[in-house]
């Protein structure tokens, strides 16, 4: 059912209708007393009644003047209170807010564009928007504009996964996201875009990318190795005592004290043999892990690093330090990974492994007093440094932090809350 009209009347308008009526009632009563005086009707009374209405038409005059400039000025403070208020809301987006005309000079720039940019609103109101874009790019926007203006549909939302690029004011370009929409107006059409800048998210994709490749590129170099060992230890060996086997079973009646020594060289073969497959299997997952519980394991991971590397590595953890999966395997693979990085980048002469258990959590630490780097550079190509540790840290809902200066060392502290036996992660 439509509204009607008197619902939602302005109360301030009715009142300077029914001021006008009045004024209009009193100056009508004024102008027929004024006309009957000049006609004749001069007496005391009359004259009197003539100056009541004329001072009361003048009142009613001043009065409505009065109100009029009364409800302008109100109305002014609101325009300008709704004015700081929209501009306010402008600010406080974290997203880049940008109108422009028809004639793509920008008429509204918020303080989040300023950020992204880099161009203060005093250099960019006026400017074309292709100012803010890499030059290659600028043909298209401008044709993408006049057909959104001409059809009124668009292939850009936010978040629908399609990135543009963007141009600061140092000549940098960077990934976005942006929506856009228009206005049609009494001064033509304005088109406000809202950008988002994408950069971090761009740069994780990619580098989960090359983590990915990187991740298969080592499991087919594992694959490579065992496959080499298998073949280079324990099928050679399994052949040598094959072969022995036969000549054992040839000669034992014959020469009794050389089978006997071949027996011993055979024995001692199978102790190699079984050895390299402890080794091997170990490489793929410690069985004291599994046998003897993460302190252990901890453990011989630090004495084959020192053994190894000749580095003394110190460990400070408490003996009832237990987690279960997949937290143990999680803990086990972050210390190995950062002795590894330690043994092949930091020339440290010292490591320190610590391991806490606290209420709801367990926190790691691995420090060195290395050659240390600047955390915040570019990661090397076909390295996973510190990227394979954030993301085993990460799938367990976990945070790592890396403090690290050249020629002070490097500190990798991670904490990992760990769930009850049984709660979904």
């Amino acid at each position: 059912m439509p509204h009607s009209p008197l619902v939602h009347a302005d109360p301030a308008a009715a009142s300077r209708r029914t001021g006008v009526v009045a004024l209009a009632g009193v100056a009508a009563l004024t102008l027929l007393a004024a006309i009957a005086t000049a006609a004749g009707w001069r007496s005391a009374v009359a004259t009197v009644t003539l100056l009541a209405l004329a001072a009361a038409t003048t009142g009613l005059a001043l009065l409505y003047v009065s109100q009029e400039v009364l409800q302008r000025r109100a109305s002014g403070r609101a325009l300008e209170g709704a004015a700081a208020r929209l501009a306010g809301l402008l600010d406080s987006a974290m997203d880049a807010i940008i109108t422009v005309d028809s004639e793509q000079r920008i008429v509204l720039y918020n303080r989040a564009a300023e950020k992204i940019f880099g161009w203060p609103s005093e250099q960019a109101l006026g400017e074309r928007l292709d100012k803010l874009m890499p030059e290659r790019f600028r043909g298209g926007h401008a044709a993408h504009v006049r057909r959104f203006g001409t059809t009124g549909t668009t292939s850009r939302r936010m978040g629908d996964g399609t990135v543009l690029y963007g141009q600061r004011a140092g000549g940098e370009e960077f990934p976005m996201e942006a929506s856009i929409s228009q206005l049609d107006t009494a001064d033509g059409k304005l088109f406000t875009v809202i950008l988002r800048d994408v950069t971090e998210r761009a740069r994780a994709r990619e580098e989960l990318s090359a983590f990915a490749s990187e991740a298969h590129a080592i499991l087919e170099r594992e694959k490579t190795r065992i496959a080499r060992e298998l073949h280079d230890e324990l099928a050679q060996s399994l052949t040598a005592l094959k072969m022995d086997t036969i000549w054992v079973r040839d000669n034992l009646a014959a020469d009794i004290p050389a089978a006997s020594a071949k027996l011993g060289d055979m024995l001692g073969m199978l102790d190699t043999t079984v050895a390299s497959t402890r080794r091997i299997a170990a490489d793929l997952r410690p069985l004291m892990l599994d046998d003897l519980g993460l302190v252990p394991a901890i453990e011989w991971l630090a004495q084959n690093f020192g053994q190894r590397t000749g580095v003394p590595c110190t460990l400070k953890v408490e003996e009832d330090v237990e987690l279960h999966e997949p937290y143990a395997t999680a803990v086990f693979r972050i210390v190995q990974e950062s002795l590894a990085n330690v043994a092949k980048h930091a020339g440290a002469s010292r490591v320190e492994v610590s391991i806490e258990r606290i209420p709801g959590a367990v926190v790691l630490q691995v420090r060195d007093n290395g050659r240390g780097f600047v955390a915040d550079a570019p990661r090397k190509p076909y390295s996973l440094g510190l990227m394979g540790l954030r993301e085993r840290t990460q799938l367990l809902k976990g945070s790592l932090r890396v403090d690290s200066q050249p020629g002070q060392g490097t500190c990798i502290d991670v904490h990992i809350p760990v769930a009850e036996p049984g709660a979904a992660l």
